[in-house]
């Protein structure tokens, strides 16, 4: 059984040209994290209210651990879905302690239960020490953790993580999402968890839903997501991908920079577009080059190269920091990727 079943489902706000959430269907097995990730606007929030019962959906259906939670003729509460939350401001009552935090939504259940799982909770996220202290007294690191125990205290079977980091600085991001990401898997939650950033949705996601104007565009594996995207979109937006103009060729792609070893099911001569990342290009200096430096960019352990290419198309590549050519200098760029890349054919627009 799936612990969360989504049916074409589809919300539309009265304000907007195009709903907000279009024709959806997805599932998630036990304790699987699902990552919602796209641009602004996308819908992915939209989707998470809808599963958490804050929305109510124009139709489809949403089935939670087998229970209907949402069709045209059910809609339960949020209370009555056994789901957790939790939010990107944390949402902490200020007057509560850390473990009354914790504690409030195990209300109703004996005071020996209560203090065994709070306790068992604030132990599994480190802050056992912290129990007594109010949350105005608690760093952003500490108070998602807080956030999370709350979350997970009840034992929902399902865990919905609406943009958790957001409000960290980019270390305590990085750190947080390693935290929580162990916190989770230790306790097998399934969680669906809502991001715009891509880094973060391919460290926590098992799998990646990949949104643009209230629809999947792609759904599987991170490494699916990223090195065989489905879509122009999703090879854009999942690693700021550049589009190399080729034409089919005998088990080959003709591009600019040489001959691509890659079959593909489109006709002799049909245009297409590569997509190559700055680790799928490398160069080297020639005289007689394809392409010129057109800028270099310091990254600490890296250098980031814009090459222009003689027709004037523009691709990125990195190379190790000690490696330092100067802007103007003509190069030899050439793919040098070790897997097949996405290919789409080329539309006149």
């Amino acid at each position: 059984m799936k612990t969360l079943e989504v049916q074409n489902l589809t919300k539309r706000f009265p304000s907007a040209a195009q709903p907000a959430v279009n024709n959806i269907s997805f599932a998630l097995e036990d304790g699987e994290i699902l990552a919602l990730v796209g641009p602004s606007g996308c819908g992915k929030t939209t989707t998470l209210r809808l599963v958490a019962g804050l929305e109510r959906p124009d139709c489809g259906s949403i089935t939670i651990n087998g229970t209907l939670a949402a069709s045209e003729s059910c809609f339960l509460p949020p209370e009555k879905r056994g789901v957790g939350l939790v939010f990107q401001d944390h949402a902490l009552f200020p007057h509560l302690t850390v473990f009354d935090n914790v504690a409030f939504g195990l209300k109703g259940r004996k005071r020996e239960e209560i203090q065994a799982t709070v306790s068992e909770m604030l132990r599994l996220v480190g802050m056992d020490s912290l129990a007594r202290r109010y949350p105005h007294a608690l760093s952003g690191g500490e108070r998602q953790r807080v956030a999370l125990a709350r979350a997970l205290a009840p034992r929902p079977v399902l865990v919905l993580m609406d943009e958790p980091f957001s409000s960290l600085d980019a270390d305590m991001r990085l750190e947080m999402r390693e935290q929580v990401r162990d916190i989770l898997k230790a306790m097998q939650a399934t969680v669906v968890f809502v991001t715009h950033d891509q880094e973060e949705a391919l460290f926590m996601g098992d799998r990646l839903a990949v949104f643009q104007r209230g629809q999947i565009e792609q759904i599987g594996a991170p490494e699916e997501i990223f090195h065989a995207s489905a879509t122009r979109f999703v090879a854009e937006f999942m690693g700021d991908s550049d589009f190399l103009a080729g034409s089919v060729a005998s088990n080959h792609i003709q591009t600019e920079i040489g001959l691509l070893s890659q079959t593909i099911s489109l006709p002799t001569a049909a245009p297409v577009e590569v997509a190559v990342r700055a680790d799928d290009i490398d160069f080297d200096p020639e005289e007689t080059g394809n392409a010129v430096i057109a800028a270099r960019f310091f990254r600490g352990a890296f250098n980031v190269y814009r090459l222009r290419l003689d027709s004037g198309q523009i691709l990125h590549a990195f190379k190790e920091h000690t490696c330092i050519l100067p802007v103007g200098a003509r190069v030899r760029a050439r793919v040098s990727a070790g897997h097949p890349l996405a290919v789409f054919e080329k539309i006149d627009s």
